[in-house]
């Protein structure tokens, strides 16, 4: 059994994955010797430049011969292979130009590989860093600190509010609030009561509790993450050159032709020239190049490949395995919907929850702050906050006793429109908070983690790329993961997964196809080594999945992943155009040398030009593709950031059409005709001139780069359906005027109009968020 601490193993994988640069140096070595031959050649003398030209064929040799064998041991002959002959016949019959060439060719090409090649270290130094290394034991005397490796199963452990817990255990004090989304990926943050089990690795989101543990270090589940990082990533074969791979025919071809020619003509300088022009520069040049390119036009788009092969690797990809929770949704939760008691306004049930939640860190009290803001409301500054750990805050707002948090009534004395939240909590998949003023139920904030605007759009693009399966694989409940998954249309979803269950899912997938693996937690680094290509969500995830990644997204858009995506398939198209262009003028040459029309040095100078045409051949992956993006003009995504606002602002008109047709539902009374009176208002002098600059202003301006007006016209029948209900509710309040109230018979066409005019206006809102306003960087 390996006892060596944890600190030590994760240290390991960054020493063994270091190594000296001597491409650099080789190549500094090899163009100073062709130099020095040139100019000695030059001022004439002969004997030196041929001196310097040997040199700098043999400082490639020796390199390049280990090259040939590390090569030979993972199975097969590289491209090197060629080159090593070529070097070496050149020195036999004293051609030491060509050589001094072909090293100059050789280096250069490993250079724009290494450049490449910059593979991820999968050391995972931020697991490290979020480790804990000590923990506070408690005993009958005192509370001391000991080392991690001290704690032994039985032991009391005291954890502090913001400290890691250090080991498996359960929970001895009555409550503890933690934040799992270490582990989980989940943002919202778990209660766990006395007798409960809590993993390692969790932060303490609440106040300080006690923990009896029942594992030690090595048995916890945080070492077992650090593990089966580990494991993957040793366990990810490496990943051949595209160069090696049209070697593997090129090579034999070439000596083929070389062996006949020394036959035939009886001379050894023929087959050095053939071997000279079959040196497979277009192979050590053009893909290298094509590579670094793509890799230079990804990162302008906030994408960093690390590895010239993850590049070549990704454009092979046909399977595609996301994470849900901040990968398909943004990874905070918001503010869904906001329900008030029928005496009490929405948009004020909102400001209470706020005025109250400025001074709690709970990650639901940010949400319904942050939206309390973007919405204009004047937030108050509350008094003698307190905060129970599970239970919620109290102090008290505009001189009124508050408290945000679980209802304070039991199930049985709540009343019905309470009820009415649960179910729809339920059915949404929402977290609530619920606002009571002076000890009453007064409303209820519904919260949710939402898809990000620009995921359907991705999705739809990476088919059309070429990826023919689309999993999720997460570790939230079911209902929601099937939910999304319904939405983006998704082959597969697997919910409820530790990282153990994600790894096995990797490599499942990995055994039938090229499998790319996106996620952007701690939990998420063991399936990201695993996979074929790992993208980490790097933005905001956490730095451990961006170690463990070959692919790191550096903006909060998972659309990045589709441009990434298109990049990688026509850097590489560009590349395979490049080499195979390459070694068709590679074989005319050497069938024009073997017949001797060719001398090795002369050869070489005419390989030089066929290195020349691939080169500038492979740099137009450094283009914008067109197709991988539409281009916005500077007005139009001026007009998508200011409507995308203006969305957020409406929020409340929404919620306000929703809560009159609920306040008919239940007393059709002077209250809910004024709601309606009020919402017809807002409809009139907010949602209604909004829609209209759309149709007038956003969608003109954003045709051109959809492709003409028709792109938007079913998006306009939206709006034209959104003023014909307001029409119509228009018509039914001119009704009630005139009745003296709202008369039995229009009650039901009423109902109809607002939660139709609510379906409609949150569907129409997000088909523009999702289509239109994603489009905007």
């Amino acid at each position: 059994m390996d006892h060596t601490p944890l600190r030590e193993r994760l240290r390991r994988p960054a020493a063994e994955g270091a190594s000296p640069r001597l491409e650099t140096v080789l190549l500094a070595v090899t163009a100073a010797a062709l130099t020095a031959g040139v100019a000695a050649w030059l001022l004439g003398a002969p004997g030196p430049a041929d001196l310097f030209w040997a040199l700098g064929t043999v400082s490639a040799v020796v390199p390049a011969v280990g090259w040939v064998l590390a090569a030979l041991r993972h199975g097969h002959a590289g491209v090197d292979l060629i080159a090593v002959l070529a070097l070496g016949g050149t020195l036999a019959v004293g051609e030491y130009l060509a050589g001094a060439l072909i090293a100059l060719m050789l280096a250069t090409g490993r250079t724009l590989e290494a450049a490449a090649r910059r593979r991820a270290s999968h050391d995972l130094r931020a697991l490290l860093e979020h480790a804990p290394r000590s923990a506070r034991r408690r005993t009958d005397t005192d509370v001391s600190t000991v080392p991690l490796d001290e704690v032994v199963v039985g032991d009391l452990l005291v954890v502090g509010t913001g400290e890691v817990v250090p080991v498996d255990g359960r929970v001895e004090s009555a409550a503890a609030v933690l934040d799992e989304s270490v582990l989980t990926g989940e943002p919202l943050q778990a209660e766990r009561s006395r007798g409960e089990r809590v993993r390692s690795g969790a932060v303490n989101a609440g106040a300080a509790f006690e923990l009896r543990a029942d594992a030690t270090e090595r048995d916890s589940t945080y070492a077992a993450i650090v593990r089966l990082a580990r494991q993957a990533g040793a366990e990810s074969a490496p990943v051949v050159r595209l160069a090696d791979r049209y070697a593997a025919w090129f090579l034999p071809v070439a000596l083929a032709v070389a062996g006949l020619a020394w036959l035939l003509s009886g001379s050894a300088v023929r087959a050095v020239a053939v071997l000279v022009v079959a040196t497979p520069c277009p192979l050590l040049l053009a893909a290298p190049v094509a590579v670094v390119s793509g890799i230079s036009r990804a990162s302008r788009l906030g994408v960093v490949v690390r590895d010239g092969g993850a590049l070549e690797n990704l454009g092979r990809a046909r399977t595609l395995l996301l994470d849900k929770t901040g990968t398909l949704t943004r990874g905070r939760p918001r503010v869904l919907d906001v329900t008030a008691a029928p005496d009490t306004r929405p948009a004020e049930v909102l400001r209470l929850a706020a005025s109250l939640d400025q001074y709690s860190p709970h990650v639901l009290a940010r949400a319904i702050v942050d939206t309390a803001r973007e919405r204009g409301l004047e937030l108050s500054i509350p008094e003698d906050v307190t905060e129970e750990a599970g239970r919620g805050v109290s102090g008290r707002v505009d001189g009124h006793p508050v408290s945000v948090g679980r209802p304070g009534s039991p199930d049985g004395a709540r009343p019905a429109w309470a009820t009415s939240v649960d179910n729809r909590a339920l059915l949404d998949g929402a977290a609530v908070a619920w606002l009571t003023v002076d000890g009453n139920p007064a409303g209820a904030v519904l919260l949710r983690d939402p898809l990000r605007h620009d995921a359907p759009r991705t999705l739809r693009h990476l088919r059309a790329a070429g990826i023919r399966r689309l999993v999720m694989l997460t570790g939230d409940r079911a209902a929601p993961a099937r939910e999304v998954a319904a939405v983006l249309g998704l082959d597969a979803v697997r919910a409820e997964l530790g990282p153990a269950d994600k790894v096995a899912a990797v490599r499942a997938e990995r055994e039938r196809a090229v499998t790319v693996m996106v996620g952007d937690g701690v939990n998420d680094a063991p399936a990201l080594a695993a996979a074929d290509i790992g993208v980490a969500m790097g933005a905001r995830g956490s730095t451990a999945s961006s170690e463990a990644a070959d692919i790191v997204l550096t903006t909060d858009r998972v659309d990045r992943l589709a441009d990434a995506v298109a990049i990688a398939q026509r850097a590489r198209r560009i590349a395979v155009q490049s080499a195979l262009g390459g070694m068709l003028m590679s074989l005319a040459a050497m069938a024009a040398a073997a017949v001797g029309l060719l001398p090795p040095a002369v050869g070489a100078l005419l390989q030089e030009g066929i290195d020349v045409a691939v080169i500038l051949n492979a740099l137009r992956a450094l283009r914008v593709d067109r197709a991988v993006r539409p281009a916005l003009t500077p007005a139009a995504e001026a007009l998508v950031h200011r409507f995308a606002a203006e969305h957020d602002d409406l929020q409340d008109v929404l919620e306000a059409v929703r809560d009159a047709a609920d306040r008919l539902s239940g007393s059709p009374g002077p209250t809910a005709l004024a709601a309606v009176e009020e919402t017809h208002r807002l409809l009139t002098e907010r949602l209604l001139p909004h829609e209209y600059a759309e149709e007038h202003q956003l969608y003109p301006a954003l045709a051109p780069t959809l492709g003409g007006p028709e792109a938007t016209a079913t998006m306009s029948r939206a709006h034209t359906e959104i003023e014909r209900l307001s029409r119509r509710i228009a018509t039914h309040l001119q009704l009630a005027r005139a009745g003296g109230g709202l008369a039995p018979e229009q009650l039901d066409d009423l109902r109809s109009c607002l939660y139709g005019l609510n379906t409609v206006l949150r569907l129409h809102f997000t088909q523009e968020e999702e289509n239109y306003f994603s489009l905007a960087p």
